[in-house]
């Protein structure tokens, strides 16, 4: 097909979304679409979270602002995204950053090759156990 659909494996957000992602494509004309959970960062989803969780989330967002350059999408590291699947060739194409966090590499590469991208909410759930673990992680 034309396109590829990326989705956590943990299944947090709802397969029907894709449907959300596919017309925002087709409305936007973007090669890139996020689903994103923006729109739950002041619900219980996002409040139920432990104040660590919250203060990393925002401070890493913060640094993929400002030092990441990439912009304009709120909610990066939302697992579900739609992408031409020419341009995600190129995308993908010699990735440096190969766990958790290559979801910013792509945004870049995206950003700075003039793809469009567009960001879409989605229906999101906690799924216990899906997280990543700090210490481990961030000697990776």
């Amino acid at each position: 097909g034309a396109w590829i659909l990326l989705a956590d494996a943990d299944a947090a957000t709802d397969i029907n979304d894709h449907a959300r992602l596919e017309t925002a494509a087709a409305n936007t004309g973007a090669a890139v679409v996020c689903g994103s959970r923006a729109h739950l960062v002041d619900t219980d989803a996002v409040a139920r979270r432990s104040l660590l969780r919250n203060v990393l989330m925002r401070g890493f967002h913060l640094v993929v602002t400002a030092v990441g350059g990439v912009s304009g999408v709120r909610d990066t590291q939302c697992g579900f995204k739609l992408m031409r699947r020419a341009e995600a060739r190129t995308l993908f194409a010699d990735l440096h950053i190969e766990r958790w966090a290559f979801d910013v590499e792509v945004l870049y590469r995206a950003l700075r090759l003039g793809y469009g991208v567009a960001e879409v909410p989605v229906t999101w759930h906690e799924v216990p156990g899906s997280k990543i673990d700090i210490a481990r992680d961030s000697l990776r």
